[in-house]
């Protein structure tokens, strides 16, 4: 700027034109086009629930290709729910849920919490119960209405005589109990963990943005994560995975060129949320571990905030790079002008303002990205 300012001197000698030059240079608008874009989306992520610790991450999502996520408590709400009811022939339907219900109305495990919300969605009363005996790993027995109910694996069944057929018409990764009233089979109730509201629809939103790699990884057996990877659109799966083989896998999938992102909650997924280039925290539901290990935490269960997150990364990156042309522009423009003499250096301080104003609204136009996910979680 110095060298062209001379120059013009030398040519014009005209020092009205050397300041115009010199005013129009001041680089404010490109200095102000990265931060008011970063901070604008800061603020766009902080109103959809995502906390963001290092602004570098955010920029850096842009370049995402690969997504890993972890089953339970992430793709899975880690709830089990009732799939099928299947009572033994001369049994109803409601008898045999009344008395699973009723009898696992004292327990704190996952099944028994299915098979209450279950009764209480079907609106079936539930009984009073005595004897109430819970046998850890196995079931429980109670006495409903001077009726011995057990609900449990077939296997414990068995052992107390109760001859069960197997179960027919389950699918694969199901959890499986029986019912028996009164020394004899009523049924089988089988749940399985369910999926978290919105998963196939944000998977199927993260390959429409171009997203090469999704995969699913899990500790459970194979064939619950084949069904889960079904049931959501998954195409990759790595099941039986213990923490350190998470940790592998994403190193894997970075080793063939990828930048990956991992999802996940749990404390078994904090080595692989670290391993990632950018790990992303289940908040809501999340272990302190996993949220301290990510570099950024979804403040609610909404998976939709992670297509939100790549879309906000990209509109961020192109925002910055329209304010540097910006600005570009109107320091050229100002050079021109004031070399030919048509800008006075108030015309170039006036120039120079309006460039550095263009810049700040470009940006804040990022601020209401978003909106449609506040929208989404509204009533009506």
């Amino acid at each position: 700027v110095l060298a062209l300012g001379l120059l013009v001197w030398f040519f014009t000698g005209d020092w009205s034109r050397v300041v115009s030059i010199l005013v129009v240079s001041c680089p404010c608008a490109v200095v102000l086009a990265a931060p008011t874009a970063m901070v604008a989306a800061l603020s766009a992520a902080a109103r959809s629930g995502i906390l963001v610790k290092h602004i570098a991450d955010l920029e850096a999502f842009a370049r995402v290709s690969a997504v890993v996520f972890d089953k339970t408590g992430t793709l899975t709400t880690g709830r089990l729910g009732v799939s099928k009811v299947l009572p033994a022939e001369g049994v109803a339907m409601a008898d045999l849920v009344r008395a699973a219900a009723t009898a696992e109305r004292h327990s704190n495990h996952p099944a028994a919490r299915a098979l209450r919300e279950l009764a209480q969605g079907a609106g079936i009363p539930l009984a009073e119960t005595s004897e109430f005996t819970e046998v850890p790993g196995r079931g429980v027995v109670a006495r409903i209405d001077a009726v011995e109910v057990r609900v449990g694996r077939a296997a414990w069944l068995a052992e107390a005589g109760l001859a069960a057929p197997p179960p027919t018409d389950i699918e694969d990764g199901s959890s499986v109990v029986g019912v028996a009233m009164g020394g004899r089979f009523a049924g089988w109730i089988s749940m399985q963990d369910q999926i978290r509201p919105g998963a196939a629809a944000a998977l199927r939103d993260l390959e429409s943005l171009g997203i090469r790699h999704l995969a699913m990884v899990t500790g459970d057996r194979a064939a619950v994560a084949e069904t889960v990877s079904r049931r959501i659109g998954c195409p990759h799966v790595k099941a039986d995975c213990l923490p350190g083989e998470k940790v592998a896998y994403v190193n894997e999938v970075k080793a063939r060129g990828h930048r990956v992102a991992v999802v996940g909650d749990g404390v078994n997924d904090a080595p692989a949320l670290a391993a990632g280039d950018t790990g992303i925290a289940m908040g809501a539901a999340g272990s302190d571990v996993a949220i301290n290990s990510a570099t950024m935490a979804l403040m609610s269960n909404d998976l939709a905030r992670i297509p939100f997150l790549v879309r906000l990364s990209r509109q961020s990156r192109a925002v910055i790079l329209q304010n540097l042309g910006v600005g570009m522009i109107f320091i050229i423009a100002g050079w021109v002008l004031g070399g030919a003499g048509n800008l006075s250096p108030v015309g170039g301080a006036i120039l120079h303002n309006i460039g550095s104003f263009v810049v700040l609204f470009n940006s804040a136009r990022i601020v209401r990205a978003g909106d449609e996910l506040e929208a989404d979680e509204k009533p009506g």
